[in-house]
């Protein structure tokens, strides 16, 4: 039997605005590693903080037996280092500062045990193929899978005896996305995924869903859960289709009903007129038909309400599992040069990478590939003109819309409706909020601080400003779209660009996703420099 790690006792967590994000959640995780799924917006990555301590609950507690060491969805670069990425920033500066002669006890309790850091950093640095970085170089001149790398060294440097990874697989190329489902297959600690990749959940031996409905256990990896959701599809869907035939056999059971009642009436009235009954006795037969007649519509009311209860609820299990539409909205196809790079030279990148010659004509769909640090999103950038480039020439010759990585482009304290609101100011509200919930963008979502939507909210938000926005962008330029949605939304977003008519150009590391889209041309980092060529 094994020995519970982190426990759950009846907690809820209330977002600022008030929203209740999960209630009641009971549950024990142990050394078994275990995936955590569901949709975007449940609450996983509060959930994955809350277990971790980084959280606080509204109610209920997290026990911890264990060091629980968390990797952040969001690896932030901010004004930080290598150091600071790998979570040992602290430690290092304790260090220098005992080395010049300080006895505080709080820099001798900072480094522990750890008197090797520095050399144990290196080491992994090296090991991960990342030598050519320091402790102490920007975080903002790594690229996002080196910056990926970086924070999941951290957590082997953590000496924890619990990880909770928040979408670790977020920017890493296939080579070091299999190198870390390696090293996992190693871990002899706790372990929980928070993740949408498929491969990385098929590899854990028991799954969690968080869902409105509350925090639930499969056994098994990925497959294992999808097979059981897809019966659990079906069955809620035979309850709908059971509830609706109740409810059509209960309306016609209530039909027969009136209408017996009505020929029982009609007899009475009939005998109560050849009866020669005083007027007194007439009169209290027909109160009690109509008392009669009360009772019966108030028990039929009932039932309906009954049978329409059953339907409603079956009908929202079916709504709860049924697949997000995006639609893209209708415009024409760009022409002619859409944009070009002449000759231009990167700042910065590996030699062979750094010079860039492209043009993009028409409704041309692009696909930028090549391993991580190749420089992918440097060239989105330099195209977008938030970097200049070393030399050469950068031209846009329509609307654009850039979407990083980070998606910064959200103003984190402004709700979208507002956002687009300034976006496309000739467009009402009633119609705003149409458009953006033929984009998956609910009531609650698009009036709500950008700050607190969730990772895959924060992309179909972006998307919306982009390709609604007056004029609307003509050319999307997309990093890692994928990496915080969820497997519907995916799906989704994988639909609404193939109905863009806009130009697309889009880095990706998801295979799957990149083959989806109807891409037209690779252009791809060779050892020899950058490469094109049909998709």
């Amino acid at each position: 039997m094994t020995a519970s790690l982190l426990t759950l006792e009846s907690v809820s967590f209330v977002l600022p605005d008030g929203r209740v994000l999960f209630r009641d959640l009971f549950e024990t995780l142990d050394d078994r590693p275990t995936g955590l799924a569901g949709g975007n917006g449940v609450g996983k990555s509060v959930l994955g903080q809350l277990l971790a301590g980084a959280l606080l609950p509204s109610s209920g507690r997290c026990q911890r037996s264990v060091n629980v060491h968390y990797l952040a969805q969001q690896v932030g670069a901010g004004d930080g280092t290598v150091a600071s990425l790998a979570g040992v920033d602290h430690v290092l500066a304790a260090l220098s500062r005992i080395e010049q002669g300080s006895v505080d006890a709080a820099d001798f309790d900072a480094v522990g045990t750890r008197w090797d850091m520095r050399a144990r950093l290196t080491d992994a640095l090296t090991d991960a193929g990342l030598a050519h970085l320091t402790a102490d170089i920007p975080a903002t001149r790594l690229s996002g899978g080196e910056a990926m790398r970086v924070a999941l060294l951290g957590a082997r440097l953590a000496d924890a005896g619990y990880l909770i990874l928040d979408e670790p697989t977020n920017h890493l190329d296939a080579d070091n996305r299999a190198a870390l489902m390696a090293w996992l297959a190693t871990w002899r600690g706790g372990l929980l995924v928070i993740s949408h990749d498929r491969a990385l959940l098929d590899t854990m031996t028991r799954t969690l869903e968080l869902s409105e409905r509350g925090l639930r256990s499969y056994g098994g990896g990925y497959a294992f859960y999808a097979e059981q959701k897809a019966h659990e599809r079906e069955a809620t869907q035979r309850e709908l289709d059971s509830a609706r035939a109740e409810r059509r056999r209960g309306e016609q059971a209530l039909r027969e009903q009136n209408e017996n009642h009505a020929r029982r009436s009609a007899r009475g009235d009939r005998a109560g007129k050849t009866a020669n009954l005083p007027p007194i006795l007439l009169g209290r037969r027909k109160e009690r038909s109509e008392v009669t007649s009360g009772k019966l519509r108030e028990q039929q009311a009932s039932t309906r309400a009954q049978l329409n209860e059953r339907v409603g609820e079956a009908a929202s299990a079916v709504m709860r599992d049924t697949t997000v539409v995006l639609r893209a909205p209708d415009g024409p196809a760009s022409q002619g040069r859409v944009a070009r790079l002449g000759q231009v030279t990167l700042p910065w990148g590996p030699e062979a990478l750094r010079a860039v010659d492209l043009t993009v004509y028409g409704a041309q769909r692009i696909g930028i590939t090549g391993p991580n640090g190749s420089g992918k999103s440097t060239l989105l950038k330099v195209l977008a003109g938030e970097i200049a480039p070393a030399a050469g020439n950068v031209e846009v010759f329509v609307p654009f819309a850039r979407l990083d990585q980070r998606l910064d482009q959200l103003n984190p304290t402004q709700t979208v409706l507002e956002q687009l609101a300034n976006a496309a100011p000739g467009l009402r509200e009633g119609e705003l909020r149409t458009r953006l919930a033929l984009l998956g963008l609910d009531t609650a979502t698009v009036t709500t601080p950008s700050a607190h939507l969730s990772g895959g909210e924060r992309l179909k938000a972006a998307l919306a400003l982009a390709i609604l926005a007056t004029p609307p962008a003509r050319l999307l330029l997309l990093d890692e779209p994928t990496n915080h949605l969820d497997l519907p939304s995916v799906q989704a977003v994988e639909a609404m660009l193939r109905e863009y008519t806009g130009a697309l150009i889009v880095v990706s590391h998801d295979v799957a996703f990149l083959d989806a889209l109807g891409l037209t041309h690779r252009y791809w980092a060779s050892a020899e420099g950058w490469r094109t060529e049909p998709w």
